[in-house]
């Protein structure tokens, strides 16, 4: 679908954004755009398509790390990068941009997450008021694997059958801050695997977007998620029925990397995964993060 909206990048001759839908439950990739010089009119066609898609990709991209942090913050203000496994910081400077990466320079890591798989996952979800949406950006990608998927929330609670959703109205999730998606410990926390008494905020595990006004299902992440006032074994039960429409292939779309891509998502209806990859080859992404305005509801 083209979109009519002009562009102008660096003097050149002006044209249409193309807005082209991925054909799964989610995901479009935007063309004819250089993301370094949108005026507020494309802007604001980016947005809707974003609102529209819940994922957006815009391919053959040359950003510095100033170019991926300007854009981001036409989205909102950022959130500074989480800490590494290592406990410091990935750029000196520029702490909202978090690296993704197994590569390791004199036998130190510059990034995080590594080579294997990162589960599905919402990002942060575990705080009070997690991020409103991410950025990934591609600057080295292996030959194989290292693919991301995502997930459509709206589309796995759409399919609930309705007894389903009236059991889970009115019930909320303790989503996990122990572990991150990697499945590795966080900075400063304790290791447990006790649901019940592990760290992090409690959401509504039926939520409505604040831009859409369409209802999703929150789960956030599988491991140590508890549902509030439930036993455990009621809790685990229901959640592992939840989790069973999230691995269905007809709710998610996968993207393949390359060098330039950028990928918008937003992490109030999403969530995604990665697939592992060989970890003798390199894989380098920028990361940026959108604070979020308000918690779930």
């Amino acid at each position: 679908m083209a979109l009519s909206v002009e562009r102008g990048v660096s003097g050149d001759a002006s044209g249409p954004i193309d807005e082209i839908p991925t054909g799964a439950a989610l995901g479009a990739e935007i063309r004819g755009i250089d993301l370094r010089y949108l005026d507020a009119l494309q802007f604001e066609a980016v947005k809707r398509a974003w609102h529209d898609h819940q994922v957006i990709l815009v391919r053959g991209q040359t950003l510095s790390d100033q170019d991926l942090i300007a854009f981001s913050r036409r989205f909102g203000d950022l959130d500074w990068a989480p800490v590494q496994e290592t406990g410091r910081r990935f750029v000196d400077g520029l702490p909202e941009i978090y690296i993704v990466s197994n590569v390791t320079v004199n036998g130190q890591a510059i990034g995080s997450l590594g080579a294997g798989e990162a589960v599905w996952h919402t990002d942060m979800s575990y705080l009070d008021v997690p991020p409103m949406a991410s950025m990934l950006y591609a600057l080295e990608v292996p030959p194989a694997g290292g693919n991301t998927s995502f997930c459509s929330m709206y589309a796995v609670y759409e399919a609930l059958p309705d007894k389903l959703k009236r059991r889970i109205a009115n019930l909320k999730i303790k989503h996990d801050g122990t572990y991150n998606s990697g499945g590795y410990l966080r900075q400063g926390v304790t290791a447990t695997d006790d649901p019940r008494t592990s760290p992090g905020a409690v959401h509504p595990l039926v939520c409505t977007h604040p831009d859409t006004g369409r209802r999703m299902l929150y789960l956030g992440r599988r491991r140590n998620a508890y549902l509030m006032g439930l036993e455990l074994a009621d809790s685990e039960a229901l959640l592992d029925e939840l989790w069973d429409y999230v691995a269905r292939p007809e709710f998610a779309w996968e993207h393949v990397w390359r060098v330039g891509d950028l990928v918008l998502w937003d992490n109030r209806c999403t969530m995604h995964r990665r697939d592992p990859f060989d970890a003798s080859a390199r894989r380098i992404m920028h990361r940026t993060q959108i604070k979020g305005s308000a918690a779930p509801l």
